[in-house]
């Protein structure tokens, strides 16, 4: 209880859930699109708790989140069984950890190499791109979330977007 504790005591906690928690060795809230990091859920089953190692909502990481917190999923009772199955159970509430339980619907950052196991043994939850952390980036391959993604059309539109705009980028570049 004590590591949990004094790991966030040098960072600023938000009421927001429009800004992740920020601080010493904390990284970028970068999305796996290269944008804004947006909220995956600032208050878990009503129970006024934020997904997230930092508990703020986001699903930001930093040098102390050992476990890459930086996957939103939303959870499936299939998926909520094959991770307790392998003892990672994420249904049943551990107040003393601030950690309220995830049912079916709900939205949580999970653990980049917990979602790759669920993945290859066929149970993987669909994920949000614009709410998952860059950083998941060096466990899981963009067309691989893609395929999973809730916000697919989204995440096309601003893919596009961003090529559009590189595109004008390169041919100003060229022009000079």
């Amino acid at each position: 209880k004590k590591a949990i504790i004094s790991r966030r005591q040098n960072v600023r906690m938000n009421a927001s859930p429009r800004e992740p928690t920020q601080g010493p060795g904390i990284t970028v809230p970068r999305n796996v699109l290269g944008g804004d990091l947006m909220c995956c859920c600032a208050d878990v089953g009503g129970s006024g708790i934020g997904t997230g190692f930092y508990r703020d909502g986001f699903c930001s990481t930093g040098q102390d989140d050992v476990g890459r917190h930086t996957v939103c999923i939303q959870a499936t009772a299939d998926f909520l069984e094959f991770s307790a199955a392998v003892g990672n159970d994420l249904s049943t509430p551990i107040p003393a950890y601030n950690f309220p339980g995830v049912r079916p619907g709900e939205q949580w950052c999970l653990c980049a190499q917990r979602w790759a196991q669920a993945y290859n043994a066929g149970k993987a939850p669909k994920l949000y791109l614009t709410r998952t952390h860059e950083k998941t980036l060096e466990t899981i391959p963009l067309d691989i979330l893609m395929l999973f993604a809730c916000d697919v059309d989204e995440s096309k539109e601003y893919i596009s977007r961003i090529d559009s705009m590189r595109a004008s980028l390169e041919a100003r570049v060229k022009n000079k």
